[in-house]
């Protein structure tokens, strides 16, 4: 148990003007009246106050909330009396500890009656005060870190309360990260094994891919330097049960699910939120569907952020959320935001919405309601106000977005039925297919046999689970139909820039559009799920330079010293858009390597010669030579033609070296001027296209340190 001297410590780090000798006074009078209790776990009761009043200061709040929380159970548990309270700390805070107290202290005669009942009060104190329900949250999150100690009936009904009741109402009061709290706390107790499962495969795939977490927010820490973006960026690995909960909705196994780490951007204005999200976008793949602006359409909790989901060439997606540091404090704290202090000061946050609004709403709409089952249903659907549940005919719960309609409620039962529904029934009555569902509604779904989903459904359907079926559905009915036009569709576009839509080129563009092969390509194409030009781009890009002023080759990277030279290493020769490293020789300037370089190995015992260094930000002219080693067909023609496409590609051949002559194949070592190094993975992109080429890749040379010092002082 921390004492009072650390207790307001705590609080003197985010408020210096604090009444220090209330919270003493407090602290000794919690102390006193809570003497001889313990807790089932052991320990003397008034730990849980204390540990209580240490939360609610992780949320910055003010003098008289944190004495709430060191005398939250002294009315209740105790000999002492509003009246005592009062005198001693004054009316507010004896009407918050009775505030605290009445949402607990009903004694009714059946378990669900209470329950009801105690959220009916919950919400009656949370419209008169809102830090009485800060108060009784960090009460329940401290319950849930210390439920060990409970007996095992008592664990699952308050784990169970605490994900259908707390846990959200956390996260509809804009407390995000108690709210996640929470559900994890509670899930560990309700399905212990799911989550070790969870964590267990957690902690295999980081000793398999190492800490994608640093390495990740490195580089966009990175990125948003080389654009002069000043923030902080934070990445964390998604709780075990939000993972659950995917798994579930998606019908996924962990090693399918992709987006399972998570990474915040803080930045310092609103114009900066938008140039970062342009600076990620460009260095990483947006995932098409997965971006929302909540900064110029807030959430009416006053969330604001820029949620945006990316891929790297992996294919691992991670999510981006991109906001302000007021906007920040926002979502982490929520309504708390309304009375947290910063340097003895309420501080005053213009993106912070007072969602008492919602709280008088509820407890007006339910007023003099005398049923308190139907009440407490009315609660929980209002807090999972983003989401409907409708019945089955046979009773089931079945689980919705806001707007579903009959076609998501038959996929999600299961895709058999969405894919044979002909129609549907509400609440007894024929409906058509796009109506929207409502709260407790039941749904019967009419199949037939031979029925199969009409491309109209898409427009129908809002889960992402239906559409997929769907789509999935229609590509099978008509995929030969779609692969024949597609087929036509190609050679038209690949003749547009004089190429042919060989096997060869398509299954190129295969691999870059990340697709199942060339009958896949060819079906989208032939849906118009892909165009011709995307296709023909994919391995054929627009390689024109960027208009502007070109980088000076001379000045090319930055963090030299004034007057310092420097070489590209021969071994690896970087090019701009690579992450590089520098090596100093004495007198002789520095050679850069690419950071992967396996030369960097011999300099690790000496790291006063390391430099940290990057490629200036624009376009460069194409002079960085790369050599490329490939495997051609020996036959009349072919390495003209491959001449000729690297020409086209706009690289320049510096030299040519045959390493190897066979009556079928040549290989050789071409040596090309490239501008970076998308330059570079076009033009290899091109390359595999040809159906004469039968390898290719970009050839390292092992150059011995003494040659490496030769090229620092000499030149290349």
């Amino acid at each position: 148990m921390i004492s009072a001297d650390d207790l307001i410590a705590l609080v003197r780090n985010y408020n210096p003007k604090t009444n220090e000798d209330l919270i003493r006074r407090a602290y000794v009078f919690g102390g006193q009246m809570h003497e001889g209790q313990f807790r089932h776990s052991g320990e003397p009761y008034f730990t849980h106050p204390v540990a209580v009043a240490a939360i609610l200061t992780e949320q910055q709040l003010d003098d008289a909330t944190i004495v709430t929380a060191l005398l939250h159970d002294t009315i209740e548990d105790t000999k002492a009396s509003y009246s005592m309270v009062s005198e001693q700390f004054g009316e507010e805070v004896a009407k918050l500890v009775d505030g605290v107290t009445k949402l607990t202290n009903l004694q009714l005669s059946s378990v669900e009656t209470k329950q009801a009942e105690n959220f009916r009060k919950l919400f009656m104190a949370m419209s008169k005060d809102m830090r009485v329900i800060l108060v009784k949250l960090s009460d329940r999150l401290h319950n849930m870190r210390t439920i060990r100690s409970m007996r095992a009936e008592k664990q699952t009904q308050k784990a169970r309360e605490t994900m259908d009741i707390f846990a959200p109402l956390a996260g509809r009061m804009g407390m995000q990260w108690m709210r996640e709290e929470l559900e994890d706390l509670a899930f560990k107790t309700l399905n212990p094994d799911a989550r070790s499962s969870i964590i267990r495969r957690f902690i295999t795939m980081q000793r398999e891919t190492g800490d994608v977490i640093q390495r990740i927010t490195g580089d966009m820490r990175h990125e948003l330097e080389k654009v002069s973006i000043v923030a902080e960026v934070f990445g964390r690995a998604k709780k075990p049960y939000s993972i659950w909960r995917k798994m579930q909705e998606k019908d996924q196994s962990f090693s399918r699910l992709s987006d399972i780490y998570g990474f915040r951007v803080v930045t310092d204005s609103e114009e900066d939120c938008y140039r970062a999200l342009g600076a990620i976008h460009q260095r990483w793949r947006a995932v098409p569907g997965r971006f929302k602006d909540y900064i110029s359409q807030p959430k009416t909790n006053g969330y604001r952020s820029i949620h945006t989901t990316v891929s790297g060439r992996d294919g691992k997606r991670v999510e981006v959320q991109i906001r302000t540091r007021q906007m920040h404090d926002v979502a982490e704290t929520g309504v708390a935001a309304h009375w947290s202090y910063r340097d003895g000061v309420r501080s005053q946050n213009p993106f912070a919405v007072d969602p008492a609004k919602w709280i008088a709403q509820l407890t007006e709409q339910f007023d003099g309601e005398d049923d308190h089952e139907d009440f407490l249903e009315a609660v929980k659907l209002e807090m999972y106000s983003d989401q409907v549940f409708c019945f089955t005919p046979k009773g089931e719960v079945v689980k919705l977005p806001r707007g579903a309609t009959p076609i998501d409620f038959a996929y999600a039962i299961h895709t058999r039925i969405g894919n044979a529904c002909v129609g549907a029934k509400v609440d007894g009555m024929r409906v058509p297919l796009w109506t929207r569902v409502k709260n407790g509604q039941s749904v019967d779904i009419i199949t037939a046999e031979g029925q199969t989903p009409q491309a109209t459904w898409l427009e129908i359907a809002t889960t992402g689970k239906a559409k997929t079926a769907i789509r999935r559905s229609l590509r099978e009915a008509d995929r030969e139909r779609f692969i024949t036009l597609g087929r036509e569709l190609a050679r038209s576009a690949f003749a547009h820039v004089r190429k042919k839509a060989t096997d060869k080129a398509l299954e190129a563009a295969s691999k870059q559009l990340r697709l199942g092969g060339v009958d896949d390509v060819l079906a989208r194409l032939g849906s118009a799920e892909l165009t011709g030009r995307e296709v023909v781009q994919s391995i054929y890009p627009d390689l024109t330079p960027k208009p502007g002023k070109e980088v000076d080759a001379r000045r090319a990277v930055i963090g030299l010293l004034p007057g310092q030279n420097f070489q590209r290493a021969k071994c690896c020769e970087p090019l701009p858009g690579e992450r590089i490293v520098g090596i100093t020789f004495r007198g002789e300037g520095v050679v850069v390597h690419a950071i992967d370089c396996g030369r960097l190995v011999e300099y690790e015992e000496q790291p006063d010669r390391w430099v940290d260094l990057h490629w200036h930000e624009g376009a460069h002219p194409a002079v960085y030579g790369v050599t490329l080693e490939l495997t051609i067909g020996n036959d009349a023609g072919v390495l003209g033609r491959i001449c000729t496409l690297i020409g086209e590609t706009r690289a320049n051949i510096s030299d040519l070296e045959f390493l190897d002559r066979k009556p079928d194949f040549y290989r050789l070592l071409i040596y090309v001027e490239l501008r970076d190094a998308p330059h570079l993975h076009s033009l290899m992109g091109a390359l595999q296209a040809e159906s004469d080429v039968a390898t290719i890749g970009r050839h390292r040379r092992i150059v011995p340190p003494d040659a490496q010092a030769s090229a620092a002082s000499q030149g290349e």
